[in-house]
């Protein structure tokens, strides 16, 4: 292993050279949470989504670069290559399922139904939601139902049940956030066309913003022209596009300063950048500081 590579933020994957494999698990929290704990508690990354369901417990989850509180019934949604990690607490009660996109996404049905789910590909909310009292037992008879298909090992359609039963589980969680943000007088995340042109916009940034694409190409890869992408972002947003990749090129910077121990150049060097100099002036100018300075105020 070479030394830089033991400086970064450490990434897990879920079978990934095993895609013969179901790309499906879950555990239980409590259980996984004790026997992990050294890798758990640390600043990491996946390249699977996860669900984390705190049943009881309270404490803090770290998301990025905010803290946010633990309580009975909150659900976390965490997107592949988010950083997250857990605190010292290893008494919770829950359940994490852990999925890659493949398992759930099928056919174009589902890649629409996907999208349509605000809970991992919102960019307008925080990964956390609380469900409160009374879908628990629904929640629960899904989880039930999917620890009891995983004990069969060669029963007919199982990994189409356990789909179903994980695609319920968001639907119920979503129509309860929905009602949450109702009574909270937020507007609901309503998915039209726009919204889901925004969600692949926002998901093409993810997969190419090293590649140093402009607003032009991204553009064309949508089949739109780039004032109607300009438009899109601003109307949902009030951002350009080029802001929208301009933030997601030095959020990731961000998480390497402060989760890593990569000196300024390597950061640069795995944005994309090919001259150092360069990428300190681009950080501190969409930053307003320094990539140094940023990481001497965090620590």
């Amino acid at each position: 292993m070479s030394k830089e590579k033991a400086n970064v933020i450490n990434e897990y994957h879920l079978h990934k050279e095993k895609p013969q494999q179901l790309q499906f698990a879950i555990h239980d929290l409590g259980s996984y949470l004790r026997k992990n704990q050294a890798d758990t508690t640390k600043p990491h990354i996946h390249s699977y989504y996860q669900i984390i369901w705190f049943q009881s417990g309270k404490g803090t989850h770290f998301v990025d670069f905010k803290a946010y509180d633990v309580l009975e019934n909150a659900i976390f949604f965490i997107a592949p290559n988010q950083v997250h990690y857990f605190d010292q607490h290893t008494d919770y009660e829950g359940v994490l399922i852990h999925f890659n996109e493949s398992f759930l996404v099928q056919k174009d049905t589902e890649i629409d139904f996907f999208l349509k789910c605000s809970l991992f590909n919102n960019p307008y909310q925080t990964p956390s939601c609380c469900i409160g009292k009374g879908i628990e037992p629904i929640l629960g008879e899904y989880i039930q139902q999917i620890n009891a298909e995983l004990a069969e090992d060669t029963a007919f359609g199982k990994e189409e049940l356990l789909r179903t039963y994980l695609k319920s589980f968001l639907i119920q969680v979503q129509r309860r956030k929905n009602e949450y943000d109702k009574i909270q007088g937020k507007a609901p995340f309503l998915v039209d066309e726009k919204r889901l042109q925004l969600i692949h916009f926002v998901n093409l940034i993810s997969e190419n913003y090293k590649k140093g694409l402009t607003v032009a190409e991204y553009a064309a890869i949508m089949h739109v022209s780039p004032r109607t992408l300009t438009d899109l972002t601003h109307q949902q947003l009030n951002k350009t596009p080029l802001q929208m990749i301009q933030e997601r090129i030095i959020l990731e910077a961000k998480r390497f300063l402060l989760h890593s121990s990569l000196n300024v150049n390597q950061v640069g060097y795995r944005l994309g950048f090919d001259d150092p100099s360069y990428f300190v002036k681009y950080f501190k100018k969409h930053a307003g500081i320094s990539p140094s300075g940023f990481r001497k105020t965090v620590q």
